[in-house]
Parts: C-alpha cells; structure tokens; sequence
C-alpha cells in the first residue's frame, strides 16, 4: 500500500566542501557558517566588494554543495516529464530547463536545473538542501512507494530509469562551481580548449562539454545572480579544487574575485530571484505561480505530479511575490523578513521574505496581496519589534493582513526581475 511521503532529514554536523582547503588559504575558520550540511564562506573580502565584483567584473561561487544527479535509459526523459513542471521534450540536446518538483499536494518540493544531453541521458541539478530529501523522493518513486495521485491513490509512475547520485564520493561525480559577471566570458574563453567561436555562440540555458585548460567540464550559460553573463561549470570533484585555483589565478588581473554565501544571496534578491524556503514554499505555501515563474509550469502537459492542485492554487491564489525598492545605506535600519509591507492607508497588506542591501538602496523580496503589485505603486514597511524592551514600548512583534500600522520606511514596488 501507497504513503504519504515526508522526509525528515537526520541531523548531522556541517563538513567542508571539496574547496574546503582552498577557503582556508583565503578566510579564518570564524568566516565559515554551516550551509545544507557544509562550511560554508560567509564572504572573503566583504560582501559589498564581491557585490560589486560580480556586477562590474565577474565572481567565483563554490557551489559544491549542490546535487547533481544522473538520469538515464528510455525512460528517463518521460520519468522528468511526470515528475517535474516543465515540458522536458520541448529542449534539445545541449540545452537546459527550469522547473519545479511538486508532491502529490503541488507543495513544492525543489526548483531544479535539467540538462539534457541525449534523448536517453539527463543531468538534474538540485538544490543543496534539498538534495537528500529528492533522493529520497525519487527513491520511492522508483519503488512504487508513494502517493502521487489524490484521484487515484494507487497511480504509479509508469517511467523507470537509471537514477545516480553524482555526489562527491562517486566515481563519477560533478559539482558546481559557478562563474558570474560581465568578464566570465572573457575569462572562460582565454582557458577554453575548443573552438572560440564555439564558445561565443553559446546562449542562455544552453551548454557544452569540453575542457578548461585541460580540465573537463560541463560549460553552461546557467547562474543564481541576476547576471546577463555567467557560467556553471560542473567538474570532477578531483578537479574543483585545480578548476577554482586556476580560475582565480587567471582572473585576478581582471578583477575577478572569490565570493561567499552573503553575495550570493545580495546578488539573487537584486535580480529578483526566489530562494527555497523563502519565495517559494516556506511559511506562505508560495507556489511557482505567485513567485512568478508561472511559465515553468507546462498545465497544457497531459499529466505531471501535483497538476490538479496546482490548477486549483493558481485559481485561488491571492498574493504574489513582488519585489521593493526601498531606502539604504547609512542610518537607515534594515528591514527583515516578516516585517509588514503597507498600503497607502497604513493597513498591512503582505510580508517582507528576504532583503539586502545595493549601495544605497535596500531590495526586498515580498509576499503581498494581489492588490497591491503594480510596478510604481508607493509602499511602506514597519519594523517588527527586535527586542523585549521595543515590545515594552509598544512596538508590534507581528501584524496580521490588514492591521493598520505607523509606518517607518516608505519605498515603491519594482519590475518583478532585474538583469545586470
């Protein structure tokens, strides 16, 4: 008989990444925080610099910590097909696509990254949190374990392939270091062993296997950043460490920087883009819809897991994320998550769900009702309380839609992305 699928993930402590070594030429252990089970660099120069490295010249991400996995046989294209949003046989070969796992529920259980490299031959890229929870889904998928169908709870999926882990423990494992900014081009070019040209062609959400300097990788024109030009590169873990040093090494000159998980996330709510556990899913149950990636959601595809409730979370759905620009720089206090957005009148009509700083400004992703998301529309936020002694001099811990409230900080609803 068919369960419910839940996932508890065993507590363990964070590890080094494979640049774990590398990090430690660059930054004191104190610099490091644990990230999905890893150590983390928080930044190496500061995150304002890398900021700026990224937009001005191009940065360097450890992201090793990702999953990759392996997917292949006749069945694999029509296993990602049932169990992913988007419709995998709408890209060729060479080419790679966004989507969303959903459980039975359209709960969102991961955003992920299809590569395809053949009809019978995938890589998927999964997020590092999440990575031994879709292991553990897929697990069970193949095994006929779970619920997938509320219609009908002994639905199976039909598709059965070769599932493999490309952990950094595998034989043949891949992981993700990720090159972004204007000058990634540049410098991918000048180590590139194949045809430049090659290269120069290469456009967004596509890529090419083929060596740097004589180190093998996957090139795509994927990233995290908001950056209109940038690269993950998937490598041997034998050879990230090689790969992240030559990388450095060449770049330097051009002012390529090594950056940590503070840039990462400054950079990614710069342009717009949804973290998990933040714009998508986490405390509002945020759907691909209301984070505004609707177009990754193929509801035309006969069939995927989660379509009927995703059908019936769109109809009902009544917020939306936008995103704010609000004021920055010195003296001006942070916003924080859960820190009510206003409307003109002062009633609390959404949620901030992840900020930073951009020189001068402040950009906040938020979690608002629909009514209040055109672009240019005035907006205000309130500082929740940050201690018992501002909760003793009146100021709220919480505000519920529509509680009017005193605002501290007036700002504008902004284009829902941005590219650099």
């Amino acid at each position: 008989m068919k369960t419910e699928f839940a996932f508890n993930d065993p507590s363990q402590d964070a590890t080094g990444s494979v640049l774990h070594e590398e990090h430690l030429k660059r930054v004191s252990p104190s610099r490091l925080a644990p990230f999905a089970g890893y150590l983390m660099p928080l930044w190496f120069s500061s995150i304002q610099e890398e900021h700026q490295a990224v937009r001005n010249t191009a940065g360097l991400f450890d992201c090793t910590h990702m999953g990759v996995l392996s997917l292949q046989g006749p069945d694999a294209q029509g296993f990602i097909n049932t169990v992913s949003t988007n419709q995998v046989g709408n890209i060729v070969d060479g080419q790679a696509q966004y989507g969303y796992l959903l459980n039975a529920d359209g709960a969102v259980l991961d955003d992920i990254i299809v590569y395809k490299r053949a009809d019978t031959d995938f890589l998927m890229v999964v997020n590092a949190g999440n990575a031994a929870k879709i292991k553990t889904w897929f697990k069970g998928l193949l095994a006929d374990d779970y619920v997938i169908d509320r219609a009908d709870p002994n639905r199976s999926v039909p598709f059965k392939p070769v599932i493999e882990d490309l952990c950094p423990t595998s034989d043949n494992g891949l992981v993700d270091i990720a090159l972004q900014g204007p000058s990634s081009m540049a410098l991918v070019a000048q180590l590139f062993d194949g045809e430049k040209d090659t290269l120069a062609a290469l456009k967004p959400f596509r890529f090419i296997e083929g060596s740097l300097n004589g180190l093998a990788c996957v090139i795509s024109r994927t990233g995290y950043t908001g950056s209109a030009m940038g690269f993950e590169l998937l490598v041997n873990p034998k050879e990230a460490r090689a790969l992240w040093s030559l990388l450095l090494d060449k770049g330097n000159p051009m002012g390529i920087l090594p950056c940590g998980l503070g840039a990462r996330d400054s950079l990614r709510i710069q342009g717009g883009l949804p973290l998990y556990g933040h714009e998508l899913a986490g405390h509002y149950n945020i759907t691909p819809f209301e984070a505004g990636y609707g177009w990754a959601v193929k509801l035309d595809k006969e069939v995927f897991i989660g379509k009927t409730a995703v059908i019936k979370n769109k109809a009902q759905a009544t917020h939306q994320v936008i995103r704010v620009a609000l004021p920055g720089g010195k003296g001006i206090r942070p916003v924080r998550e859960q820190d009510p957005v206003l409307d003109a009148q002062g009633a609390c009509r959404g949620w901030i769900l992840s900020s930073a700083a951009a020189q001068d400004q402040q950009i906040a992703l938020a979690y608002v009702n629909k009514a209040l998301s055109e672009q240019g529309t005035p907006v205000s936020v309130y500082y929740l309380a940050r201690s018992q002694g501002q909760i003793k001099k009146g100021r709220l811990k919480c505000a519920t839609e529509q509680e009017f409230v005193k605002p501290d900080l007036e700002g504008q609803i902004v284009s829902r992305f941005e590219k650099f």
